[in-house]
């Protein structure tokens, strides 16, 4: 009889795959190992490292890694699936699944065996995409010891486990930034689906063949959510909110948990010399089951009527009650230059970045637009639009302002009754002019056309918040997040937040937005200078003067005069008091 010992011991026990490997290897098998083996090296391996881990063994498309520590267990796999979730390269389409459990382990020959592992291994069956999931015994360990937030999704009864496991989902909850400034996150919450049809388009697939008409794809999906929102009976969640899961493989169930919506739309385009196809799929994510699908030939001079022709048939299948009279009132076109409109939707899709070359480059197109099609309304707000970003970040030119200026006027008085146009011309003529009483009629214009729209709303909230119509303006940012629940751009509605509360003495609230708009936009000048007021006039003068520092990183010569030049505030009382808190964190005359 063997006297040999089994070593048994407790663990941490980390299991994690690849989502829809088969699918991925059989389409593409030499670039999938290639970007799973540099996702490994280049970011799994190293985190594994750094929080103490130890990797027992990798298969096809998994790992299992051992840690003495829960709460190192937890973070290591948060940081991993953060790291995912920025990656642009190649590896996108690689996505993680990660379960951990907290048991009793034995330990033979180097690796590990028992229901510490197989718990692990099963509740990583259960998790998501992208996602963490811990079982109940992990989470006792690790809860108020971590700044993340845990989501109850219930006991499950897992494969070859004799006991239901109640499994918790793990969200970010806070970070911290560089300088001593505290960001927090709002934890990941699970929507209410509103009282109305709700949709989101998710990004369509580029099927070309042609790496560089990504844009037309992205650009298609953008025009289809614009036209689905026109229908004030429809909720349809906004263009960034949606593009957060491009190039990832996805639970539709769990977009429509995350987003709060009932439909989601997929699809994918193809362009080919004079001809499109479009392809789509309608799918009820409640119950996973399809509702539409279908695919739309055409000539490429015809892409607008293809366009609507799948906006038809998504409205038809969600709310057979929308007309055909408001289906063809909202498919208005505001080009019929097709060259114009491809310049377009490339400055569209390079603006989103928010670098000041892709900020220049974007221009540059809007430019070459408007040489083609001088009537083109929508050019000229958005051109408008792009030179406000231009200045408020310091990056402009001498003429800038008054170019700009120019162009917003020529898109307000230009006859169109496009809502974004109007929404981006408003801001524009507000914020570099100061014509508020001018926004304030055309955005009520673009509101009445489109309240759907986190376009509109978004700019409709910073119009109000300007005038000091501070109500009007926090329901209108609250109901662009709403739209917008997961756009890395929402600091753009924290900050129309932060600079609201800041103005109604709410300081402490003022802060919490703040925050929340510097770790969502850490380059935009913005979130500093309202984090610095806010923490000034509340007496968190270290704080103010890191978010101070901030600042003159982005803009060494920046100085209350220059504050001045860039903010749209119509009452000097409002002007005056962001300048003293600004005053109060060292940022001189």
């Amino acid at each position: 009889m063997s006297t040999e010992r089994v070593e048994r011991r407790l663990a941490a026990v980390v299991a994690a795959d690849v989502a829809g490997y088969s699918r991925l290897m059989g389409s593409d098998e030499v670039g999938t190992l290639a970007a799973l083996k540099n996702v490994l090296r280049d970011l799994v391996d190293p985190a594994i490292a750094a929080h103490n881990g130890r990797i027992v063994k990798t298969t096809g498309d998994g790992i299992l890694v051992e840690f003495a520590s829960a709460v190192d267990a937890v973070t290591c796999a948060m940081v991993v699936q953060g790291l995912m979730a920025d990656r642009k390269d190649g590896a996108q389409q690689i996505s993680f699944r990660i379960g951990i459990n907290v048991g009793d382990i034995i330990v033979e020959n180097g690796d590990i065996f028992g229901d510490g592992v197989n718990i692990a291994a099963r509740v990583e069956n259960e998790c998501e995409p992208g996602g963490v999931w811990i079982s109940d015994d992990a989470y006792r360990q690790v809860r108020g010891k971590t700044t993340f937030a845990f989501d109850d999704r219930g006991e499950r009864s897992l494969k070859n486990i004799d006991r239901p496991v109640r499994i918790y989902s793990v969200s970010a909850a806070m970070i911290s930034t560089a300088a001593g400034v505290r960001t927090s996150i709002e934890p990941k919450k699970l929507l209410s689906l509103p009282d109305r049809p709700s949709v989101a388009v998710l990004p369509f697939s580029n099927m070309s063949g042609d790496p560089e008409q990504e844009y037309f794809a992205d650009g298609m999906v953008e025009d289809i959510i614009t036209a689905l929102s026109c229908f004030k009976s429809l909720f349809v969640i906004a263009r960034n909110s949606s593009f957060t899961y491009k190039g990832r493989a996805v639970d539709i169930k769990q977009v429509g948990r995350e987003l709060g919506v009932r439909y989601v739309l997929e699809g994918s385009v193809r362009k080919a010399g004079g001809r499109m196809r479009i392809t789509g799929q309608l799918i009820d994510a409640t119950t996973g089951a399809h509702l539409w699908a279908d695919k739309i030939d055409g000539a490429l001079a015809d892409v607008f009527d293809l366009q609507d022709e799948v906006t038809t048939r998504v409205v038809g299948a969600i709310e057979p009650s929308i007309t055909r009279a408001e289906i063809s009132r909202a498919q208005v076109k505001s080009t019929s230059n097709l060259d114009a409109y491809d310049l377009c939707l490339r400055a569209l899709a390079a603006h989103y970045s928010h670098t000041r070359a892709d900020i220049d480059k974007a221009l540059s197109l809007l430019d070459d637009a408007a040489r083609l099609d001088a009537s083109y309304a929508w050019v000229k707000a958005f051109a408008a639009y792009i030179h406000c970003l231009r200045i408020g970040q310091g990056w402009d030119a001498p003429g800038d302002r008054e170019e700009a200026t120019r162009l917003a006027r020529e898109a307000l008085v230009s006859g169109s009754d496009e809502p974004k146009t109007i929404a981006f011309a408003a801001h524009a003529i507000a914020w570099l002019a100061g014509e508020h009483d001018i926004a304030l009629a055309a955005i009520g214009k673009a509101r009445h056309s489109n309240p759907n729209s986190f376009d509109v709303l978004i700019r409709s909230g910073w119009v109000y918040a300007w005038t000091a119509d501070f109500d009007l303006a926090v329901e209108h940012f609250k109901r662009s997040v709403r739209l917008n629940p997961i756009d890395p751009l929402l600091g753009y509605a924290y900050c129309g937040l932060a600079f609201v509360h800041n103005h109604k003495e709410e300081y402490e609230q003022a802060v919490e937005y703040a925050r929340l708009t510097t770790n969502n936009m850490p380059n935009w000048i913005f979130g500093w200078i309202h984090l610095t007021v806010s923490s000034a006039y509340i007496g968190h003068i270290e704080e103010a003067r890191a978010a101070a520092g901030h600042i003159r990183v982005l803009s060494p010569s920046f100085s209350l005069k220059q504050y001045r030049g860039i903010s749209s505030s119509k009452h000097d009382w409002m002007l005056e008091k962001a300048a003293h808190g600004l005053r109060l964190a060292g940022i001189p005359e």
